[in-house]
């Protein structure tokens, strides 16, 4: 007798006729008064359930168990696979042994029941949440969208490097980080001068978690040639919105020998991979998606699969938008930050299709990305999809000492916290270009779910850290 799970029963027809042992959780069950009790089993390895067929003149805990069972009950369930006739659920289990695993209390409060339930509900529950088939499904393509990722760049000979998640440096220059301290909050040690002492905490300096691991890629991308980072950053912007988060994962790629056009043909060759294995691998979790959440997902993913995405200069991008007829609440002229509704326009109304905008005036970007020719501008880009805005943003960096410090001095940055960086330009300084990938707005944009607080396990944003 094999244990399996679910997902191998309908993936596997030599199981058919065979006696298996499953373990899971009650999604739902009846009682008939003729002794014959309909459990239906969901483990969580794939959208389908198995249901369970449970006769009282078979099962001997049938009276002083199975008619308790309820809702959420861990069970393990013995029983020989059967086919159904039933289109949308195949095989049924002829059960001959059910053993309850795992009680619930009060039943008649348990927070998932069977009804459907809003997201903004199952916010409250994030440790239950997952129990639902919304959530089941973006966890399930949330896994394979990660496995994609590693599998492209493996196989095109990147490596993988764990940058520190610990950091003293503000990588964006913004200011809007997470402090670390082992500092008592009761008892602050003040220096000569009234300030914090930070010497007297445990790294000796300030420390923060990361906002981004570009900058520790970029050492090793100088000597490893290709690399990237895929882990968690913080972010402490006071955004309660349905696209920031505080803590969400990010994807970095650094490349050496490379230029702002080689960077962004890598992003949409990996873009395009990840796509693609998506449809090919969570096909049932896709058609949830389809009849439940997005009618377009489809037409949409395959439309960027076989487009080819506009390519305009920021300045371009400037123009169209000062022509065109739509009022926007927000001004926009060179110089200004696109704000949402200028992205959406863009991309939704004058290309309707992806979007790589490019060489941004440099006063809108961070220190490291290389000043262009026009002293103005820098070799940077943003990619933008339909209906969730940038997902990608990337540039080629500043490999020249002497500019990197000018920028440094223009954008007030202590120097000497990135002496070390200013090493790598000292030492075989090479041209070389990077992006950042927002792995939950990825995600958002392949599902097609919204608010980007149901793309992750367990949301961390502004007043809220349940869990």
């Amino acid at each position: 007798m094999r244990i399996v799970s679910i997902h191998n029963v309908y993936t596997n027809e030599n199981l058919i006729n065979k006696e298996v042992k499953i373990f899971g959780w009650i999604r739902n069950r009846r009682h008939s008064k003729s002794g014959v009790s309909f459990i239906d089993i969901y483990d969580g390895s794939c959208l389908q359930i198995i249901q369970c067929i449970v006769k009282k003149n078979i099962i001997s805990n049938y009276n002083s168990e199975i008619l308790k069972i309820s809702i959420g009950c861990s069970v393990c369930v013995i029983g020989k696979v059967i086919s159904t006739l039933d289109k949308y659920q195949k095989y049924e289990l002829q059960t001959n042994t059910i053993k309850v695993i795992g009680w619930v209390e009060k039943a008649h409060q348990y927070p998932i029941s069977s009804k459907k339930h809003t997201y903004e509900y199952l916010r409250s529950v994030p440790h239950l949440r997952s129990r639902t088939h919304i959530i089941g499904v973006i966890t399930r393509i949330r896994n394979n969208l990660f496995h994609a990722i590693h599998k492209f760049f493996y196989n095109n000979n990147y490596y993988w490097i764990p940058t520190p998640i610990i950091t003293s440096l503000d990588t964006e220059g913004s200011g809007s980080m997470f402090r670390v301290s082992t500092l008592d909050m009761n008892n602050i040690p003040k220096n000569k001068i009234g300030k914090i002492d930070f010497k007297k905490d445990f790294f000796g300096q300030e420390a923060f978690l990361t906002v981004s691991g570009q900058l520790t890629a970029e050492a090793y991308a100088c000597s490893m040639g290709k690399v990237y980072t895929f882990g968690p950053t913080f972010r402490a912007e006071n955004s309660n919105t349905t696209r920031h988060l505080s803590e969400f994962w990010m994807l970095e790629v650094e490349q050496s020998f490379s230029n702002l056009e080689d960077i962004i043909n890598i992003s949409i060759k990996m873009l395009k991979y990840v796509v693609k294995f998506v449809l090919k691998y969570c096909k049932t979790d896709m058609d949830f998606l389809y009849n439940n959440i997005d009618k377009n997902i489809f037409k949409r993913l395959e439309t960027f699969l076989f487009s080819d995405m506009v390519h305009i200069n920021y300045e371009d991008a400037i123009e169209i938008l000062s022509y065109s007829k739509k009022h926007f609440n927000n001004e926009i002229k060179f110089g200004m930050d696109l704000s949402i509704e200028h992205e959406k326009y863009l991309i939704e109304h004058f290309c309707n299709i992806p979007i790589v905008i490019k060489n941004y005036p440099k006063n809108l970007k961070a220190f490291y990305m290389r000043v262009n020719d026009d002293n103005k501008t820098v070799a940077a880009m943003d990619l933008l999809v339909p209906k969730v805005g940038e997902i990608i943003g990337g540039s080629q960096r500043e490999d020249r000492k002497n500019v990197l410090k000018e920028r440094f001095l223009e954008l007030d940055l202590n120097i000497k916290n990135y002496s070390w960086y200013i090493d790598l330009r000292r030492y075989g300084s090479v041209p070389h270009s990077g992006f950042g990938l927002g792995f939950e707005r990825l995600m958002s944009y392949i599902t097609g779910v919204k608010n980007i607080k149901d793309i992750i396990p367990f949301p961390r944003t502004v007043r809220n850290i349940l869990c």
